[in-house]
């Protein structure tokens, strides 16, 4: 069919109005690689469905076709997996699935924690870091999502072009406001690689409200996962996002399958003494979920992550944590009090206390001062 080639353009497609732009058609005349990004959420599965129409009308070839879903593991919800398969044999597309060899997302999360625990011992990190990702430090979406799905595509179709067909809308966020129909994607496959493998991703339904998108799976009887169907959910990812609203994360904690991971999570919080989110706690969602004594043990993290949070705050501000650091050695006294602060969260957290004393702690900021000088020469 013939198609004008302005920069931005919209044409229904069984009564799905779907962006496109000249990147795309060009992908389309070369009979490029499309991949479907699936998580079983509404709008991976709307942007799947209207692309595949339009690309049928454009004559792109159903062989170029496949859906890829990241897993996971224990932090999706326990239908996600049957989902996104309904949802590909739905588009008559293989599917691929692919994980993080080092272990799933509540994995990566204990890891993180035993990670900074081992860095506060070994006094590589002023204040203790928790085991959460969160708006600023999405290495959920990053490390589990993208460097799992990119690779694979790359790997599978090396020297293609490859379109990665994404369910972004602006409507979702404030950093989503801009997003463009199409984007040069150069993390998995850089210019002028010697492949000659060129990646796109291309969002098909950036000018989507969530209500349009709800009610275009009512008319096109399209599978809606039971997040939002069965529990009335607004938004699909993890059974519990660290970005989640409190209303979605009730909602999970009403599904019988996400129970014994609420239950684990509530427990790292526990542990950690870090709340899931900032300012709220999982424990609190739902505690008629909880034993009796997971209920007193959270209770008694409260109290340590008030006093963990209170003795940070007392320390020196201009030696906190930032990049290159440590800026200087501490004075005799600062270095006195950070060694007090420190043996008080190192015991909390079964920690040994390699630098006790003030003169302990000068010492080791001297010697990582003399470690990051030798790196830079």
């Amino acid at each position: 069919m013939s198609l004008p080639n302005s920069a931005s353009q919209l044409i229904t497609s069984q009564d799905i109005p779907v962006a496109f732009d000249s990147v795309i058609l060009s992908a389309v005349e070369q009979k490029a690689w499309f991949a479907f990004s699936l998580s079983g959420g509404k709008d991976s599965t709307l942007s799947a469905w209207a692309a595949m129409s339009l690309l049928d009308r454009l004559g792109h070839p159903r062989d170029r076709r496949i859906a890829i879903h990241a897993d996971l593991g224990r932090a999706e919800w326990r239908s996600t997996p049957a989902m996104v398969e309904e949802i590909a044999a739905r588009l008559d597309v293989p599917l691929a699935v692919v994980r993080r060899p080092a272990g799933d997302m509540v994995a990566r999360w204990e890891q993180r924690f035993e990670s900074g625990k081992a860095r506060y011992e070994a006094l590589e990190t002023y204040n203790l870091i928790g085991p959460w990702s969160s708006a600023s430090l999405r290495f959920c979406q990053s490390e589990m999502k993208a460097t799992q799905i990119g690779p694979e595509l790359a790997r599978r179709f090396r020297g293609e072009t490859i379109v990665s067909v994404i369910g972004l809308r602006r409507e979702e966020s404030v950093t989503r406001r801009f997003t463009p129909v199409s984007r040069e994607d150069h993390r998995f496959a850089k210019p002028g690689n010697r492949a000659g493998t060129h990646m796109i991703s291309w969002h098909p339904l950036v000018h989507w409200t969530a209500a349009q998108v709800f009610a275009a799976h009512v008319a096109h009887n399209l599978p809606l996962h039971e997040a939002y169907a069965r529990y009335g959910a607004g938004r699909l990812s993890c059974a519990f996002c660290v970005l989640a609203s409190l209303s979605d994360i009730a909602a999970s904690t009403c599904a019988p399958g996400n129970l014994d991971l609420y239950r684990h999570l509530v427990a790292i919080e526990a542990d950690s003494t870090f709340s899931f989110q900032p300012g709220r706690w999982l424990a609190d969602v739902a505690p008629q979920l909880l034993q009796p004594s997971l209920l007193r043990t959270i209770h008694q993290s409260k109290i340590d992550a008030g006093e963990r949070r209170r003795l940070e705050s007392s320390m020196p501000p201009h030696l906190r944590f930032v990049k290159g650091w440590p800026p200087c050695v501490p004075t005799s006294d600062e270095a006195a009090q950070i060694a007090t602060v420190r043996s008080t969260i190192l015991r909390r957290h079964g920690l040994q206390n390699l630098y006790p004393t003030g003169a302990d702690v000068r010492a080791r900021f001297g010697t990582l001062l003399a470690l990051k000088d030798a790196r830079h020469r």
